[in-house]
C-alpha cells in the first residue's frame, strides 16, 4: 500500500508528465494504486497523490474499473453539483460543481486507446481525478472563503499528525 499524499502537500501542485513506457514498472505502479484506493475506499487514486507526478489515475465505481492514462477530455455538457470528497482531503467533503457528461479519451495500460462517454458520478470522479493530473484540487473548485477555512483546517490537521 502506498502512501496517499494530504494537502498542502506541494507535490499535488506539480506538473505531470505523459506515460511513453508500459512496462513492468507502470504495471507495478497500477498494481499498489489499486490497492491504496480500495484500501482507502476511494472511486479514483491519482498517481500525483502517491507521488508519482505522471498522467495516471484507477478508477472505480460499482465495479465500472479502469486504468486511465493520458486522459483528454474532448468534450463537457451540462453541470451538476454534488458533495464530493477526496483522498487527499480525509474526512473533507464539499458541493463541487463539475461537468454532468463527459467524453473522454485516454490509453489503458496495455497502452489501448479508448474514447468513451459517460454521465453522473463516473463523469464526475474522471473529471476529479484528471483536475488532479494537471495540478488542480478540489478546493480549487470553491468559493475563496471555503479555501481558505479548508487551508486553515488541512494545516491544523497536518501539524496534530505530526
Amino acid at each position: 500500500v502506498l502512501d496517499i499524499l494530504s494537502y498542502p502537500n506541494s507535490v499535488l501542485r506539480a506538473p505531470t508528465t505523459e506515460v511513453t513506457e508500459f512496462g513492468t514498472d507502470l504495471k507495478k505502479l497500477i498494481a499498489d494504486m489499486w490497492q491504496t484506493m480500495y484500501m482507502a475506499k476511494g472511486a479514483g487514486l491519482a498517481a500525483p497523490q502517491v507521488g508519482v507526478p505522471i498522467r495516471l489515475f484507477v478508477r472505480d465505481w460499482e465495479g465500472d474499473r479502469r486504468v486511465v492514462i493520458n486522459p483528454e477530455i474532448i468534450e463537457a455538457e451540462g453541470s451538476e453539483k454534488r458533495d464530493e470528497g477526496c483522498l487527499s482531503f480525509p474526512g473533507i467533503y464539499e458541493e463541487v460543481e463539475r461537468p454532468a457528461k463527459i467524453r473522454v479519451r485516454y490509453l489503458d495500460e496495455g497502452g489501448c486507446l479508448h474514447d468513451e462517454t459517460v454521465e453522473g458520478f463516473t463523469a464526475r470522479v474522471i473529471s476529479h481525478e484528471a483536475d488532479h493530473l494537471d495540478g488542480k484540487l478540489m478546493i480549487d473548485h470553491l468559493s475563496a472563503l471555503k479555501r481558505a477555512f479548508l487551508r486553515k483546517k488541512m494545516r491544523r490537521k497536518e501539524r496534530v499528525a505530526d
